[in-house]
């Protein structure tokens, strides 16, 4: 598997496909990871579509990878990082892979990666697909710190070496915010680039988060129904549509 190297670690990533490149954040949270894309083998079918297999066959370079410290991505974890320190990892792997500009499709925790690479990179990101994006419950405030928490045990158990006050801070960093974490309303209504929103439902990825997103994002389009084996064909079409209407003649 290719590897990117970081300053303070590696991130492991995927190419599939030969076309205008599409930088995959797949859901699973902080660990969000390549494997998430396809069905498990033997194991219930996803509910959405598996981007790394349906964008190169609709004429695009899907661009997957293992998030730091998920899957096989190692980095530090340290108190200053956040939703930054993602955004760099990002954008440093579009620079190795030698794309300038490019979409990006994120599933759960992927929401908020695009819109942070959107705000750190408007010129290089020319559209941003939420997918079942997180945010914030109205009821349930304790969700993402509570998850936290448990990820912090796994990440102690595989490398004790790490500092937990350090990975508490990196924690606070990231969802001590309201809305969507990564960003503020402000940007939302003010967002540069096309969107296209997949909407949200449970507790990690609200309704309350996705009806505010369609209510600011501006021109964003919308497909509410989308989740689940009636709807992959709906999704995959007007996903690729999307893209395609975004991306620049080659």
């Amino acid at each position: 598997m290719p590897v990117l190297n970081r300053p303070d670690g590696e991130i492991h990533y995927q190419t599939f496909g030969n076309g205008f490149p599409v930088l995959l954040f797949a859901p699973g949270g902080l660990r969000s990871r390549m494997d998430m894309w396809p069905a498990p083998a033997g194991g219930p079918p996803r509910s959405w579509v598996d981007w790394t297999t349906a964008l190169p066959e609709a004429g695009f370079t899907a661009v997957s990878m293992d998030q730091r410290n998920a899957g096989a991505s190692r980095t530090a974890i340290e108190a200053d990082h956040g939703w930054h320190t993602y955004a760099a990892d990002h954008l440093a792997l579009m620079d190795h892979l030698g794309f300038d500009k490019f979409h990006v499709l994120g599933g759960c925790i992927g929401g908020s990666f695009c819109l942070k690479a959107v705000e750190a990179a408007p010129k290089r990101v020319l559209s941003a697909v939420l997918q079942n994006p997180i945010g914030l419950h109205p009821e349930h405030p304790e969700y993402f710190p509570e998850s936290h928490v448990a990820w912090t045990k796994e990440q102690l158990a595989d490398r004790p070496e790490l500092n937990e006050k350090a990975i508490a801070a990196f924690g606070h960093n990231m969802w001590d915010h309201p809305f969507v974490f990564c960003v503020d309303r402000e940007f939302v209504r003010n967002c540069p680039v096309p969107t296209f929103l997949l909407p949200g439902t449970d507790i990690p990825h609200p309704a309350a988060t996705s009806t505010e997103l369609a209510a600011l994002l501006p021109g964003v389009e919308v497909l509410i129904n989308w989740r689940g084996p009636d709807y992959l064909e709906q999704q995959r079409s007007r996903v690729v549509a999307f893209l395609k209407a975004n991306t620049p003649p080659q």
